[in-house]
């Protein structure tokens, strides 16, 4: 392999580097040794979506979710006197990291976009240099003198996402989850852009027209992706009909499946790249797929107008707020287990600690007050039993189906000891009337894994009056 690998897989030294940023695209938004001496990085503030190349030739050790960045990305390299250092990029948000853990990258590549995941107040990248490397115990410098004898990349285009492989927008379809002519369609249009993915666009389709190509609604929206008329040949961001002539059979047709299927997943990521818009700048407020369903069915004028989820007129309430949960809900059954690049379960195993591998996934992520559910997280985050469904639906490979209420949780399984309570138990505490009020992951040792309001999910200490129940 050509660049920084050699053929046993190791390290090259090698003194290039490059920004992380291209020219005019960034501003220096917070310095290395601020707050206190608290921040380990630059804060480059620049729009979402902005490309992030790898400032050095090097190996990807981490890659995904991690406390406080939300997503980041670790790169390992080699100075001129073969002395590691690791490169870190964070704040991204996971869909849009384009590599894994073991990928050998060089300077100057396509590896991420800016966004503006975990504990950020803006799109901006938060880059650290780290002399004897992060994931070794290496401490961080101000990477700015490092960086000002490098080169300044120029702007490419978005990594393209068309492999339909794992780990990718296209790959996370499950097999058999929709008619066998729709699957490479849904895979295609899944593969448009990194917001918006297969298993997202097939249970869309199954709420508009249940996969008939002939649906016609009562307000006039037609076939398998209930386009009207009108948004059907509307301009997209690249000067052409959402609409397009996918199929090759020389008319663009909502009646036709490829033309339909693609024209859908163009118009949900033009979506999703403005609604995102307008919360990065705080004109709404919520999650980005769930406002870019909203805004199909309601029109993102509505989502506009409403600051997030529609709600200036009945109908936003009696037919797109259930129309955005009842899609939401089961995007996670058309998913293909892993294919997130996370936790993959084995049936083979004990359920118990598959929950508790599972549940570390999330650590980190934030309280959100009625988000998560087993699909994961919701609106950015989880509440305490919303995390709890997530992991055992994780862990379960979708089997076992939490209610999302503490109470209701607290009425499946079978309750064990305290004393005898296993990795992977849920654990209740502040027992009121109705039931208790708090719920976490036991993670062995005495501690839990929880949710904790305003704060994020995190492992604290088994309270000794707690309750526990076996799941499964």
């Amino acid at each position: 392999m050509p660049g920084p690998v050699n053929a046993a897989g190791g390290l090259r030294p090698g003194s290039d580097r490059t920004f992380p940023l291209a020219a005019g695209t960034f501003s220096v938004s917070d310095i290395f040794g601020s707050r206190g001496g608290g921040h380990h990085g630059v804060d480059l503030a620049a729009p979402s979506g902005t490309p992030i190349y790898a400032a050095a030739d090097g190996r990807v050790v981490a890659s995904g979710p991690a406390s406080g960045f939300g997503g980041w990305v670790v790169i390992d390299s080699l100075d001129e006197s073969g002395q590691r250092y690791s490169t870190v990029y964070g704040h991204m948000y996971l869909p849009q990291i384009y590599v894994r853990v073991g990928d050998a990258v060089k300077a100057g590549q396509h590896i991420a976009d800016v966004g503006s995941a975990g504990e950020s107040s803006g799109p901006h990248l938060h880059f650290e240099l780290v002399p004897g490397g992060r994931m070794s115990g290496g401490k961080p410098v101000d990477p700015m003198p490092w960086l000002s004898g490098g080169s300044m990349p120029t702007v490419t285009a978005p990594a393209p996402h068309c492999d339909n492989g794992f780990g990718s927008p296209g790959g996370n379809l499950a097999g058999g989850k929709v008619p066998p002519e729709l699957e490479v369609w849904y895979r295609r249009a899944g593969s448009l852009c990194p917001q918006i993915g297969s298993s997202l666009l097939a249970a869309q389709g199954q709420a508009e027209s249940g996969f008939r190509r002939g649906a016609v609604s009562p307000d006039g929206a037609q076939g398998i992706a209930q386009f009207m008329p009108g948004t059907a040949i509307s301009t997209a961001p690249d000067g052409q009909p959402y609409v397009i002539d996918a199929d090759g059979n020389g008319v663009a047709s909502v009646w036709d499946d490829g033309d339909a299927i693609i024209g859908q997943g163009r118009y949900m990521c033009a979506l999703a790249d403005k609604i995102q818009g307008w919360i990065d700048n705080g004109t709404v407020q919520g999650d980005v797929t769930e406002l870019t369903v909203a805004a199909y069915n309601a029109g993102e004028g509505s989502v506009l107008a409403s600051g997030g989820m529609p709600n200036q007129h009945p109908r936003h309430f009696t037919e797109t707020r259930p129309y955005v949960a009842r899609i939401m809900a089961a995007e996670a059954g058309f998913r293909s287990v892993g294919s997130g690049g996370r936790f993959v379960p084995d049936a083979t195993e004990d359920l118990g600690p598959q929950i508790v591998e599972a549940a570390h996934e999330w650590l980190g992520t934030p309280y959100v007050f009625g988000g998560g559910g087993p699909q994961g997280p919701s609106s950015g985050g989880f509440d305490e039993a919303g995390f709890t469904s997530a992991a055992v639906s994780a862990a379960s490979a979708g089997t076992i189906t939490l209610p999302t209420t503490v109470e209701q949780q607290w009425e499946i399984g079978v309750e064990v000891p305290l004393t005898k309570a296993q990795p992977g138990d849920l654990v209740f505490g502040d027992f009121q009337a109705r039931g208790p009020v708090t719920v976490g992951i036991y993670m062995g040792g005495g501690s839990m894994m929880s949710t904790k309001a305003n704060g994020t999910v995190e492992e604290t200490p088994v309270l000794g009056d707690m309750r526990a129940r076996r799941i499964g």
